[in-house]
This record gives structure tokens, sequence and C-alpha cells, in this order.
């Protein structure tokens, strides 16, 4: 399962029924051996898994990934559908530990904050995939809506998700792994890919973690569906730059490389460097050509904006 059959599965699901202070503003510290290349860059990069290799064996998407010069990888649950053992989970940490690469953020849970009826179930699935993220040490996990829930006012909703990321964030506040805070990243997807999804503007979205105001809450700004739904990219990205955790990077349309679409990318990394942005920028595009060599030439791009 992907990121966007996750979200669709989610949705579905949902019409069927200040204690770390500056410390949770900091990322994980990157892998030992961490990347030299990006010296001087105040983010780290990360490749979103399912996007690359799927047809591949775990390990081995993992080796592709490095082989690009990434060091940190962000996964969708791929633990959930194959069914993995201790010793599953045993034989993936040395692997990556051997590559140098950190899983610095997961998702994949089936509820999401924006229905108050399912709060006790997401609660106890957010329960259970901590113990997961720590067998992984994986500090963060991405936290969805879900559908728009009939009978509920748009009113409603919006307070149902700032009360139930606020209840999610009591299960994790003040706690680590792997030495970093562990996040709760709060995502909106664009009208086009969900339009029965109820948190499609990055505008509310920043409104809900401001209200929760809690440092290990923060705003994944996924630019490719923000520029599907509303556009401005950067505008707000500047006024809001305190509430961002995370950023997900592909072009519009078609959510291939940077530079296939209407995005100027080389202008948003640059701002990020600017506006001291010290968390990571993932890359969540179906790439065009070899993979390796298309992560391999966006890392090197990126890093390059961003030192202007």
């Amino acid at each position: 399962m992907n990121r966007r059959q996750f979200a669709r599965h989610l949705a579905g699901a949902t019409l069927g029924a200040a204690a770390l202070g500056e410390a949770a503003a900091r990322p994980a510290a990157a892998p030992s051996g961490g990347d030299n290349d990006a010296a001087g860059v105040p983010f780290q990069l990360s490749v979103m898994l399912w996007t690359v290799y799927r047809q591949l064996p775990f390990e081995q998407r993992l080796e592709k990934v490095a082989a690009a010069g990434y060091k940190n990888v962000e996964l969708v649950g791929e633990y959930r559908g194959e069914h993995w053992d201790e010793a599953r989970f045993e034989a993936v940490n040395r692997k990556r530990c051997e590559l140098g690469i950190r899983f610095d953020t997961t998702a994949g849970l089936r509820h999401g904050v924006g229905n108050p009826a399912e709060r006790d179930a997401l609660l106890a699935d957010l329960g259970a995939e901590l113990a997961i993220m720590e067998k992984l040490e994986c500090p963060s996990i991405i936290i969805m809506s879900g559908n728009v829930v009939p009978g509920l006012s748009r009113g409603q909703q919006h307070q149902s998700c700032i009360d139930g990321l606020k209840a999610a964030a009591r299960l994790v506040d003040g706690k680590t792994i792997g030495g970093a805070p562990v996040r709760l990243l709060l995502e909106n997807i664009d009208p086009e890919e969900n339009p029965r999804y109820y948190l499609q503007s990055v505008a509310e979205g920043f409104q809900i973690i401001e209200a929760v105001n809690h440092p290990q809450v923060r705003f994944l700004y996924d630019f490719y569906h923000e520029q599907i739904a509303e556009g401005n990219l950067i505008e707000k990205l500047e006024k809001n730059i305190d509430k961002v955790g995370l950023c997900h990077i592909a072009d519009v349309p078609g959510r291939h490389e940077p530079g296939t679409g209407e995005i100027h990318y080389e202008n948003i990394y640059k701002k990020l460097a600017q506006l001291g942005y010290n968390h990571y920028i993932a890359m969540e595009y179906v790439p065009t050509y070899d993979p390796v060599k298309s992560l391999a030439a966006e890392r090197e791009k990126c890093f390059k904006a961003a030192r202007r």
C-alpha cells in the first residue's frame, strides 16, 4: 500500500463509521557517518519509500536509496503488510545500520483526528504504532484528518482535529525515540486526489497546529498537494515556518521530479534554507527515469539551491 492508497482507505473507513521546548524544534541527529555533502544546509533529505522499487524486497529498496546518496527513509507501514516478526525487525535494523540509514517518519494509522467518534480507536492505533516506532528508532508519524463526516459541520470537524491532536499529544508528551522527540505531523490532501477528505487546506492546517500549541505537533507541508489545492506556496511557508515539521516534494502535474511541472522548487529550497528550516525534506515523487539517478540528481540540485 502506498500513501495515496492509504489516504483513500482511511477516507472510506472514516465515512463508514512545551515540555520539550527547543529540543522538539530540532530534527534527529544524522546517522553515524552523516551526509558530508549537506554541510552548510540546515535541513536533511529523505525518500518516501513507496515511490521507488516497490517490486524489490525491503532491504534491497534501502540499498537503492543509499546508492542515491540518501541517509533517511520514510515509511508507510510496510512492516504491516509483510507480517514482520521480531527476527525480521532485527534484520531490517541491521541492514539500515549497515547502510547508515535512519527511518525518520512513518504513516498509515487507520483512523484520523477529524472524527470524534473514532478518537479512542485513533489513540489505540497510535499507542500500538509507538511500540513499532521504538523498534525501528523512527521518531515521527504522519496523522490524517480523515474524510468529511456526515452530520458534522466544518466547525465541529475543525475542532475535532484540534481535540484529537491534543489527545494524541498527551500520549507522546516528553517522549523521545532514538534521541529525537516523538512528533505528530498533520497532513492535508488535495481535492483532486480525494474530494471527500476533510483537511484540504494548508491554511486551515496551520490554524489547527496553532490551536493545538504543542511542540511535538507540527504540520507536514506537502507542496504537491497544496499547489493543486490552493497554490501560493512560498508566502504560506514564510508566514508559518515555525509550524512546519516536514516537507514533501513532487511536481504538478503527475507527481514526478521537480522540473517536470509547474512548481519552481529551486526557489522553495532556497527559501527553506533562508528561513533556517532544520527538519526533513522528503522526496515523494515517482521518478520518470532510473530512480537512483533521478534521486541523486535531485539531491544535488536541492543542496545547490539551498546554498545560494
